[in-house]
This record gives structure tokens, sequence and C-alpha cells, in this order.
């Protein structure tokens, strides 16, 4: 006898406006605005101007690739920092978003 496979569907949650949080545009600081643009704009945009700039630059490290080398614009967002790996990047960019 054959066993059914059910496999669940994964829902996004809506805001009333009918977009999801991770779509909805995000006000963007100043030295922020510097590396991606001026906003606002969604997170997604944000991180895929970000990479963009990274890879643009070569500041992504050789030997550790989770690893980014910050440039002046990047060390604003960075708090300062010269070297940060990609899990903190997501958290210092967030604190330049609202």
């Amino acid at each position: 006898m054959a066993e059914k496979k059910v496999v669940a569907k994964k829902t996004v949650a809506k805001k009333a406006g009918g977009t999801s949080a991770f779509m909805k545009p995000m006000n963007i600081s100043d030295e922020l605005a510097l590396v991606v643009g001026k906003g606002p704009m969604p997170r997604s945009e944000v991180v895929k101007a970000l990479w963009a700039y990274i890879k643009k630059n070569k500041l992504q490290d050789e030997k550790n690739k989770r690893n980014i080398n910050a440039d002046d614009k990047l060390k604003a967002v960075f708090a300062g920092k010269k070297v940060v790996n990609m899990f903190e990047m997501t958290k210092l960019v967030s604190a330049h978003l609202s």
C-alpha cells in the first residue's frame, strides 16, 4: 500500500497593506546611503546593493570568504570595524535601517 506524502505550504505573514514585512521599504541612514544608494528600499534590496558594492570593490577576504574588509565607507556602517564577518554585517546594517 502506497503512502501519501503531505507537504505543508509555508505562508508569509502579511501586513494589512498586503506586503510582507521583508519587502517593506525601510529608511536608510546617510552612512549606508553612500554605499547602497538613497532609500527608502526593502531590506532585500539593501542586501543586494551591499553585496554588489562589496564584490565591485573586492572587499571580500580572499582567504576567509565569510569576512568583509571594510573600506572607509563601510567602516562608517560597520561601527568603525575594519573586518566583520557576514553574520555580524547583517546586525550592523540593521542599525542603519528604520
